[in-house]
């Protein structure tokens, strides 16, 4: 795409957003109401396309996809006008007689670019944020998901107001032309090579983002678990969308007692879960393209796996894998993983696994296998990761009333139900004042006697709040 492709489109959406089409309540509901009815009538459609990009199951996209979608348009519809009214503040007397508030603010024009790994997830999600919050939105869908980014591309032209809303196709070429171009706001989702490109891009035009990128997960087992419950939770997380989930366990920390319980739970339920041979069953994806599947292969170069293992370059399939003996200095614990392979850690003391965490960059999530409340007090307080799942893994960021995010090398921002409406608005404060009383205290010439009168009058505020009276 050529720069003078891009202006047009930017173009109408400012004259949208300066004509003020967006800030209306009801234009925001017509749109969300709009797209829920995109995900109910093309249900088939992308789930034929995810299958196609992926081959995965319509289940596990109604699961992932558009089943959270549409619960998290209910939320915001729910909760749009309470989410827009303006706020009081009180005024001091010095300022007095005035009316102080401030009100969400949508940026105007903002840029999306989503993810590969859940395309349909990672475009709309923060298109439903960004139209609530009153924005117009260029969503630049990902090109390694072809078919999904094709029936977004469509969708969403047909469904949604098209001087408003715009869908851009294409790969890194077309990704370049927009980020050479001011947006008000972007907000990417993606690995950190490219997180750091858009960065830099935004920094040229002084634009706010939000990145959400994704990092090493690490999932404690500890002593105190139930282990067959711990194991079928951990394999169901880790080897969904075959492992390719910023939110996936990357690697399992478990006391050395409960070792061997639970690797012979997880290959269990791996069985229970995709049969005995994985690349039969309509449950289990494959790895998005050529690129990533060699990537993972050479991930396990020098390992004999504990269970799975297998590859077939024709299929793109890596089958459900542990690895056992590996140490935190291991090459495959210097960087995410984002597949189906999933290291094995034993430790002795709970002070082994909070270091291991701390010395690694911080991870979006950290999930944890304790009935112990001491534990699990300890792991929350001495860690930093963007958010924490006891007990379970993934279904924090299901929760549309809890901000998903990261911190660090995680990333930064925050979206899904109020904290995604905040990500894209801005606070905008409004002071009211009235025209009289109209004191010359505030006025220059500053005598020594005004300026001596004014220290006894208001002993408890400085000179420059009482200049501004």
């Amino acid at each position: 795409m050529q720069k003078d492709q891009v202006l047009p489109e930017l173009a109408l959406l400012r004259e949208t957003f300066q004509h003020g089409i967006t800030l209306d309540l009801k234009w925001r509901r017509s749109q969300l109401l709009a797209l829920d009815t995109f995900l109910v009538e093309r249900e088939k459609d992308i789930a034929d396309a995810v299958h196609d990009d992926f081959r995965k199951s319509a289940a596990e996209t109604f699961l992932t996809e558009t089943g959270y979608l549409r619960g998290e348009i209910r939320f915001a519809l729910k909760h749009l006008k309470s989410w827009t009214k303006p706020h009081r503040v009180s005024v001091p007397l010095i300022y007095q007689p005035a009316k102080g508030y401030y009100s969400p603010a949508p940026y105007g024009v903002v840029l999306i670019i989503g993810a590969w790994n859940y395309p349909m997830n990672l475009c709309i999600a923060p298109l439903i944020s960004a139209l609530a919050a009153g924005n117009c939105v260029v969503v630049k869908p990902s090109e390694h998901a072809p078919h999904t980014s094709s029936v977004i591309a469509e969708g969403l032209g047909h469904y949604l107001d098209r001087s408003a809303i715009s869908v851009i196709e294409g790969g890194v070429e077309e990704a370049k032309a927009l980020l050479e171009e001011r947006f008000d706001y972007i907000f990417y989702t993606g690995s950190h090579a490219v997180g750091r490109e858009v960065m830099s891009a935004a920094a040229r035009h002084l634009t706010p983002l939000t990145l959400e990128l994704g990092g090493k997960c690490p999932c404690i087992v500890d002593e105190n678990s139930d282990i067959r419950v711990a194991a079928r939770r951990i394999v169901w997380a880790k080897f969904l969308n075959a492992g390719q989930t910023c939110l996936a366990p990357d690697y399992v920390l478990v006391h050395e007692n409960r070792e061997d319980e639970l690797l012979l739970s997880m290959r269990e339920a791996i069985t229970d879960f995709y049969g005995d041979d994985p690349r039969l069953s309509p449950d289990y994806p494959r790895i998005i393209n050529e690129k990533h599947f060699h990537r993972l292969e050479t991930l396990l170069d020098g390992f004999s796996p504990w269970s799975g293992g297998e590859t077939d370059p024709d299929e793109h399939y890596v089958a459900p894998t542990i690895l056992r003996g590996v140490t935190s200095m291991s090459a495959i614990m210097q960087s995410e993983i984002f597949g189906p392979l999933l290291p094995v850690i034993a430790f002795k003391e709970l002070e082994e696994v909070l270091d291991i965490i701390r010395r690694a960059k911080e991870p979006l999530a950290i999930y944890l296998f304790s009935s112990d409340r001491h534990v699990q007090e300890r792991v929350v307080r001495l860690s930093r990761s963007g958010g924490v799942c006891i007990n379970d893994l993934l279904f924090h960021a299901a929760l549309h009333a809890l901000p998903f995010g990261g911190i660090g090398s995680s990333g930064f921002g925050a979206y899904h139900g109020r904290a995604g409406f905040e990500t894209f608005s801005f606070k905008r404060s409004v002071l009211k004042r009235a025209l009289y009383p109209d004191p010359s205290l505030r006025y220059p010439p500053y005598s020594s006697r005004k300026f001596s009168f004014l220290r006894r009058l208001f002993p408890g505020w400085s000179i420059g709040k009482l200049f501004l009276h």
